[in-house]
């Protein structure tokens, strides 16, 4: 096996050229005052900005030398603001979901960055492989976006922990699918991963021989928690059973490493999703 060296921590932003230096937070506009939106992330592996939203925990104000761990979403319009969701008003609920479950105690405080899309620019930058009929292909480059740009860059603004087990990365749908790409190519800065409903059909399941091929390479699996609705579709809810099967065979270990769920009712939606943040959150970010 080759194993991979772990970095200490993520690279800082002290040691960056940030391209969005000055790039202030607005509270003013998002529906709650620990939620900051910042306008127009630009950087240089892609030619699209972006806007960025950052759920706080509730006690991030009156703890200021404490740290946190840190989930980056993809879509990230779709989590928090009725608004600016993909349909208006339903959204995952996060800040809600999120809330309740670290004021009950289950979930250790986090922080949630989530990465707005580029509306047409979506497919492009969420699929790891080119299609032949659709596009597609950009996900290396929004990968290094993420990890040599944002993610220093979120350091900088925020007290996060940058060690590669208080890092997740999370989505849903094609987002599930950049998720597992990234999270399998980019393994030693993610020790988190948050797949739902991915979109594995991707140009022939592609990502299925990619996980075959990358596995080996991986010197620690990261925690997965994977779900499907069982009103996705056969394919969909196919699919998922076929992706937690290779997951299995190629070193992870349900209940510890891995947790798959057919979530009972579950729809391919972002009112589906919010119901699934709650166990979601309790498997990658427990209480200690």
């Amino acid at each position: 096996m080759n194993l991979e060296p772990q970095p200490e921590s993520q690279p800082h932003a002290d040691d960056w050229n940030d391209p969005s230096e000055g790039l202030l937070a607005d509270d003013a506009d998002t529906p709650h005052p620990r939620l900051r939106l910042h306008r127009g992330f630009a950087g240089i592996h892609l030619a699209d900005s972006r806007d960025v939203i950052v759920y706080l925990p509730p006690d991030y104000d009156d703890e200021p030398e404490r740290a946190y761990p840190v989930l980056y979403m993809q879509d990230g319009q779709n989590l928090f603001d009725g608004r600016t969701s993909f349909i208006r008003d339903r959204t995952w609920q996060m800040r809600e979901q999120t809330d309740e479950v670290i004021e009950a105690g289950e979930v250790e405080p986090l922080i949630i960055v989530g990465i707005y899309n580029t509306g047409e620019r979506r497919l492009a930058e969420y699929t790891h492989e080119r299609d032949w009929q659709r596009g597609g292909g950009e996900a290396e480059r929004y990968g290094l976006l993420l990890t040599e740009e944002l993610m220093p860059w979120i350091a900088n603004q925020y007290r996060v922990r940058t060690d590669r087990e208080s890092t997740g990365l999370g989505g849903s749908s094609l987002g599930g699918l950049v998720t597992l790409y990234l999270g399998l190519r980019h393994a030693h800065y993610f020790g988190k991963l948050a797949v739902l409903s991915p979109s594995v059909w991707w140009n022939h399941k592609s990502i299925l021989g990619y996980l075959n091929e990358r596995a080996p390479q991986i010197w620690e699996r990261p925690k997965m928690w994977l779900d499907v609705g069982d009103r996705e579709g056969k394919r969909t809810l196919r699919d998922a059973e076929t992706l937690a099967r290779r997951l299995k065979a190629n070193g992870w270990v349900p209940g510890v490493s891995l947790h798959f769920e057919r979530a009972h009712d579950g729809t391919h939606d972002e009112p589906s999703w919010a119901r699934r943040v709650k166990p979601m959150l309790r498997f990658l970010f427990p209480a200690g």
